[in-house]
């Protein structure tokens, strides 16, 4: 357990963040809080205060818009995060990402484990690396360990989509980005994406830049949105 003062910088930028109406500025990869790992939360925010956080988290997150938002990304080096995600997608989408709708939901100290051997690749992006995309194979199922905002346990298995993004928000948690798991030839702009690889599945990316793709069937997906 840390001490008063090891939690008053931590309290203090909170509040900081919170003096100012709206959508909390996201911090873009470049800045060190983004490659640190997270401190583990043990009460560094008072309940009142966590739940101020957290309603501003979930905020940012939906203006942005994003289906994932991680502490660090607003600047604070603590093992939270949130995710919800809608899923307006059609059903071919849905059927071939696996992406079905996930309510809101509060992750404290949430780590994972590989379910099975499967592994998926999708372009994925990032709020904190504006701009770009790119493919990244990740497990299609895993299983979640942490504490809601309320302290209780969460212990729950995650598929498809929903597994990809509670992979992406922990790892930046571990001080990790997407773009330390994609096949960097993938790598396309916003405008690439529209303009040329908006299929369904990444094979035609795949054959155009030059790059693998685990397995075959069912291993693509068009461009993801932002986490």
């Amino acid at each position: 357990m840390g001490t008063p003062i090891d939690r008053a910088p931590l309290a203090e930028r909170v509040e900081e963040l919170l003096a100012a109406d709206g959508p909390l500025p996201i911090v873009e990869a470049g800045d060190p809080v983004l490659r640190r790992v997270a401190e583990p939360f043990d009460g560094q925010l008072e309940p009142s205060l966590l739940g101020r956080f957290v309603e501003a988290l979930r905020v940012t997150m939906q203006a942005a818009p994003g289906v994932g938002l991680a502490a660090p990304q607003v600047g604070v080096g603590l093992r939270i995060a949130v995710i919800e995600d809608p899923a307006p997608v059609p059903d071919e989408v849905r059927v071939a990402r696996g992406r079905v709708p996930q309510p809101f939901r509060v992750l404290v100290n949430p780590s994972y484990e590989a379910v099975g051997a499967g592994r998926a690749a999708f372009f994925e992006g990032c709020l904190s690396v504006p701009g770009w995309q790119a493919v990244v194979a990740r497990h299609t199922e895993v299983r979640l360990v942490a504490r809601d905002a309320f302290g209780r346990a969460v212990d729950e298995v995650f598929a498809g989509w929903p597994a990809r993004i509670v992979q992406h928000e922990t790892d930046h948690l571990d001080g990790t980005l997407y773009l330390d798991r994609a096949e960097l030839r993938s790598l396309a702009s916003n405008r690439a994406m529209a303009e040329l690889w908006g299929q369904v599945t990444p094979e035609r990316a795949a054959a155009g830049l030059g790059f693998g793709l685990p397995g075959s069937a069912g291993s693509g997906g068009p461009a993801g949105p932002a986490v």
